[in-house]
């Protein structure tokens, strides 16, 4: 596994005059939709084991003073710690050498064909040393793909057959379906039997769903009984 190359954390570098909130919007309503339901996801279920990790939409990751930051869509890095203190303008934003390495994981949704997803952003995100990057292409604004998925081996991304991250243990998936009202094609973080993970909602759905029907078996059983003459509701 390749790894990007980190300061020493005891010489920090001066960002007193980097830029590392300009208030830009979200480009349109689909990435801002697709963007939740990523992050969202990975926060009400355990799908590390309990491991820490950041997940976050359209944050700056710096990699380099002297470089302009990288803003994925969607990144991902396990066993890092976010600082609680937020004042101070270090713990605001990703910056490499204060979490001790680079993102494990990069998604960039194509809204247009101006964002060189598959040019200049491919280059930069195997120069900062993300392991893995995906291009989610919900208009197919590109002509190719849906989704292309690419994973760095010696220092360049190589594309993947498939779209399981196995070095931390999590994939993604398409998924034809229905999040907040909005019937589409989502990109969705998946298990690796291709299980789509889900969101809060789906959970609290899910068990919902599965106590109506407990109490409907509990139901029939009751009925059963009395038509045998026993109350079901008699103490022994």
């Amino acid at each position: 596994m390749s790894q990007s190359v980190v300061p020493d954390p005891n010489i920090a570098p001066d960002i007193s005059r980097l830029v590392i909130e300009d208030a830009a919007p979200v480009d349109n309503l689909i990435s801002e939709k697709q963007q939740r339901l990523l992050t969202e996801v990975l926060y009400s279920n355990d799908v590390f084991e309990s491991r820490s990790f950041l997940v976050a939409a359209n944050v700056g990751v710096f990699y380099a003073v002297r470089q302009p930051p990288l803003v994925p869509d969607v990144f991902l890095s396990l066993d890092v710690e976010v600082p609680q203190d937020w004042r101070e303008k270090k713990n605001r934003t990703y910056f490499v050498w204060e979490f001790g390495k680079s993102p494990d994981v990069a998604i960039e949704i194509v809204s247009n064909k101006e964002g060189n997803e598959l040019g200049s952003k491919l280059t930069n995100y195997a120069r900062m040393g993300v392991i893995y990057y995906a291009v989610f292409d919900p208009l197919e604004q590109l002509g190719g793909n849906l989704l292309t998925v690419f994973e760095l081996r010696a220092n360049r991304y190589q594309e993947k057959s498939d779209a399981w991250f196995d070095e931390i243990g999590i994939g993604l998936t398409l998924w034809d379906g229905t999040f907040e009202g909005k019937r589409a094609r989502w990109l969705r973080w998946c298990n690796r039997t291709g299980a789509i993970i889900p969101t809060g909602f789906e959970r609290a759905e899910q068990e919902r769903q599965r106590a109506e029907q407990a109490e409907a078996r509990a139901g029939r059983l009751a009925e059963r009984l009395r038509g045998l003459g026993i109350d079901p509701n008699a103490e022994d």
